[in-house]
């Protein structure tokens, strides 16, 4: 029997805070979204003595938390205390990782034109120039202004108007921008007999998923242009954007038409610690019972729950990338 065991760091001015007991950890994490998120819930009184973790823990605080079984462990998240919240009889510690250096405000300039890799730049290099930008995705801007925003209000709008997957890898200080589901990770492999718990899946195919994507803009003459792309009789998606190359709108709408039409599952599975798996992760689904849906899939997020009922992972299953 695998015996699970932890070692969460708190470190703040040179200081390093060991947490010895804890309730639960719950990990959130998704190329969808910005940012990774882990909540440590801890009793709020322990052998009858009340914790006073917020004299050692406040906002801002770097936490590193890893995790396994029987002392073999790996990281399973780092990054800041963004709030400890006293609720419901116990105590919670809320973490993000490092978009939360990026919620500061960043200079008003207009950029004219630039690209997707040197806004980022600009980013990191005015909130921290120790991280590197990790951007595969070429698409230009004919003007780009930064007024009264934050790098997080930033980063928020290239995501929304490029469909780009943007997100921090915190321990080796690097902002991803891919295009969608691009980044590969690493790999993991799957039983629908054999290591996973339960699943909740619906599996479309790209010919029942009739999509029709129209990227519009605005172009720095006041007039719109747009491209479309898909397949007419289904779903019509329109994406309003700011002035990017008009060269580019053909990249942005196939994009979106990837996350909408392609062969993928749609939902999640619940598996165990083992194997280990991140988003960007090629997932590799196997099924005797149903051969026809084998293949590679795309880790598009995974939530990560560590408690007493055990060790546990929820895997949210993406396009399809191979057989």
């Amino acid at each position: 029997m695998y015996n699970i065991t932890w070692d969460i760091k708190f470190k703040t001015a040179g200081v390093t805070y060991i947490l010895r007991t804890v309730d639960s950890i719950d990990i959130e994490c998704s190329v969808d979204n910005l940012s990774d998120k882990a909540t440590i819930t801890l009793p709020e009184a322990f052998m009858n003595q009340v914790f006073n973790i917020e004299n050692e823990v406040k906002r801002g605080t770097e936490v590193i938390i890893k995790a396994g079984y029987d002392g073999d462990l790996r990281t399973e998240f780092i990054g800041y205390v963004l709030d400890v919240v006293n609720k419901d009889n116990s105590l919670k510690i809320e973490c993000e990782d490092a978009l939360f250096l990026f919620r500061k405000g960043v200079k008003d300039v207009e950029l004219k034109p630039t690209t997707l890799t040197k806004i980022g730049q600009l980013l990191v290099d005015q909130i921290d120039p120790s991280y590197k930008v990790m951007c595969d995705y070429g698409i230009s801007y004919e003007k780009f202004v930064f007024h009264q925003a934050t790098a997080y209000d930033v980063l928020k709008k290239l995501a929304e108007e490029t469909k780009a997957n943007i997100y921090f890898n915190t321990e080796k200080k690097e902002l991803h921008i891919h295009p969608p589901y691009i980044e590969k990770g690493g790999d993991a492999i799957y039983s629908m007999q054999r290591n996973i718990e339960t699943s909740a899946l619906e599996y479309k195919k790209a010919l029942d998923r009739k999509v029709e994507v129209t990227v519009e803009k605005t172009n720095l003459a006041g007039k719109i242009e747009s491209f479309t792309t898909g397949t007419t009789g289904g779903d019509k998606i329109t994406l309003k954007v700011g002035s990017v190359a008009s060269a580019d709108l053909k990249k942005i709408a196939e994009a979106e038409l990837v996350r909408r039409s392609a062969d993928a599952y749609e939902g999640t599975i619940d598996t165990w610690a083992i194997p280990f798996v991140q988003p960007t992760y090629t997932v590799k689904i196997k099924d005797e019972d149903y051969p026809d849906k084998n293949g590679s899939y795309y880790a598009v997020g995974v939530t990560t729950s560590i408690n007493e009922s055990g060790f546990k992972r929820t895997i949210k299953i993406g396009v399809k990338l191979s057989v």
